[in-house]
């Protein structure tokens, strides 16, 4: 598994280690580098409801979100659909940009 669920002194927080993913050529692909700020803006786009209740930490390497644990459990079944999915991650780029979202990465 590829994500992580951590509690540090009552602070939770997912991280996702990026690159070396199945679906990084298809991100690349895209037009986009597959690295924490790019999964950041995924989540953004593809569960704004769960995103808009967490705080991002994201860098190049990783993908990291922090917040309350049932929040964060849903946001790591959610990119787990994902992240051995090409075709899913194609879909979901596609969809943000037909949809005028920007990715920051």
């Amino acid at each position: 598994m590829t994500t992580r669920l951590h509690d540090i002194v009552g602070e939770y927080s997912l991280t996702l280690d990026a690159g070396g993913l199945a679906v990084d050529a298809a991100v690349a692909a895209a037009g986009h580098e597959p690295n924490g700020y790019f999964w950041e803006g995924l989540v953004q786009f593809a569960w704004p409801d769960i995103a808009e209740r967490l705080e991002f930490d994201s860098e190049a390497g990783m993908f990291c979100a922090v917040g309350g644990p049932s929040d964060l459990a849903r946001l790591k079944a959610a990119v787990e659909s994902v992240i051995a999915d090409p075709e899913a991650v194609r879909d979901l780029i596609a969809r943000a940009e037909v949809s005028g979202f920007e990715f920051d990465d």
